[in-house]
């Protein structure tokens, strides 16, 4: 088997590269900015796959670490990846698509409810947009009870010159 890039596939090597990383509290939670900084290095696997290597600091303070994959799955027609972190034991594993202005890469996964109580499952999305070729953000959201979606987090890549 040897693979051949697609146009998906290239698209994904937008992300490779050195990157400067900033949280900003969830839209409309009236929290101050927080200063949580870090980086993430994001390298290729043969034109076919990302891996993002990313460190920075948590909310309250402490160090983080994480490693996101993606990849394109042409038999299936979507976006495929994981995601790890060293604050959890969850592997997160993605499945997602591309609009059509090739901007926006909406990532979907199912994980541990945010209701510790509840005990159970929620669905979440990862949405990667590039707003330039130096500047994307990644925007963390749940899917609530009642089918809207709620943002929890945004952070901001810059690309480091």
């Amino acid at each position: 088997m040897n693979e051949e890039p697609r146009k998906e596939h290239h698209w994904l090597q937008k992300l490779v590269g050195e990157w400067s990383v900033e949280m900003e509290p969830p839209e409309g939670s009236g929290e101050p900015p927080a200063k949580q900084e870090g980086t993430e290095t994001v390298r290729s696997i043969g034109g076919l796959w990302t891996v993002g290597d990313g460190r920075g600091t948590m909310p309250g303070g402490g160090e983080m670490t994480s490693v996101m994959t993606l990849g394109y799955d042409p038999q299936r027609g979507k976006f495929r990846g994981t995601f790890i972190a060293s604050m959890m034991t969850f592997l997160w594993v993605y499945e997602g698509s591309l609009d059509a202005a090739g901007r926006v890469l909406t990532l979907d996964t199912e994980g541990p409810s945010m209701d510790p109580a509840s005990g159970g499952m929620a669905k979440y999305q990862d949405v990667i947009e590039f707003l330039s070729d130096d500047h994307r953000t990644l925007t963390g959201r749940i899917k609530m009870p009642d089918g809207n979606w709620v943002q929890f987090m945004r952070a901001h890549y810059r690309r480091k010159k």
